[in-house]
């Protein structure tokens, strides 16, 4: 049985990720109270991620036809200084799934950005390689795609990889000097060496003026983890 704690379960699959350094005055003005950017070595991050979820419970239950739904998100990361511990976690700048349901508790309840798009995914595995996309439709198709060695490998300690995927908290902007907080539990993630990327995405379209120079932007860096079974845990506001 779960622990009360546990508001969420579910597994994140297939996460592809790409980085882009970004001024870190452009990400302050969405940055929760209490919180601080947080830099892999000097350069501040915002990450476009597209996932699968699966197998997703509430409180224990499936929610019929909330089961296995795509995600694409815009996020970038943060810390907060909890007494004499640092948390490492991340801020949503724009969260898609193609589930009306998932958007309307998310941002009702718990002032994410959450919007509905029609999406789609793709996941072909041939002889060594493995092959990512992750479409959704915001007036036009937008897809990022990646193609990857299919042997995962581990996530090397102190790489940008573990800086990217080792943030466990989430952090939202409730209100002028209000955040809520929640926990992500996973186990360390293995990942997919990289062979080449197509990122076909209007970011000003998507995520609005703020990121438009993204679309002339090369990632500083792209990768493909396998994910795991998370844990999402009940949340507290300060």
């Amino acid at each position: 049985m779960n622990s009360p704690k546990v508001f969420l379960t579910a597994g994140w699959r297939k996460l592809a990720l790409a980085q882009y350094a970004v001024d870190k005055e452009i990400l302050s003005k969405y940055l929760p109270p209490h919180t601080e950017l947080d830099d892999w070595q000097g350069k501040y991050y915002v990450s476009l991620v597209g996932f699968m979820f699966v197998d997703v419970k509430l409180l224990g239950f499936n929610i019929p036809f909330h089961t296995n739904f795509e995600e694409v998100n815009l996020r970038f990361y943060v810390k907060f200084k909890d007494g004499e511990t640092w948390k490492r976690g991340v801020v949503f700048i724009k969260e898609f799934v193609p589930k009306p349901a998932i958007t309307f508790v998310a941002n009702t309840i718990y002032k994410e950005n959450y919007q509905t798009f029609p999406m789609k995914h793709v996941w072909i595995e041939q002889g060594h390689q493995l092959e990512v996309n992750y479409s959704w439709k915001n007036k036009d198709w937008h897809n990022f795609s990646v193609t990857a060695f299919s042997k995962a490998e581990e996530i090397l300690a102190g790489s940008e990889e573990e800086f990217i995927t080792e943030h466990y908290w989430g952090y939202t902007k409730i209100g002028a000097n209000r955040t809520s907080e929640y926990g992500v539990e996973h186990p360390r993630w293995l990942a997919y060496p990289v062979k080449d990327y197509k990122i076909n995405v209007d970011f000003g379209i998507n995520y609005g003026n703020d990121f438009v120079f993204l679309n002339e932007a090369e990632p500083n860096s792209v990768f493909l983890a396998e994910g795991s079974e998370i844990r999402v845990l009940k949340g507290k506001r300060f």
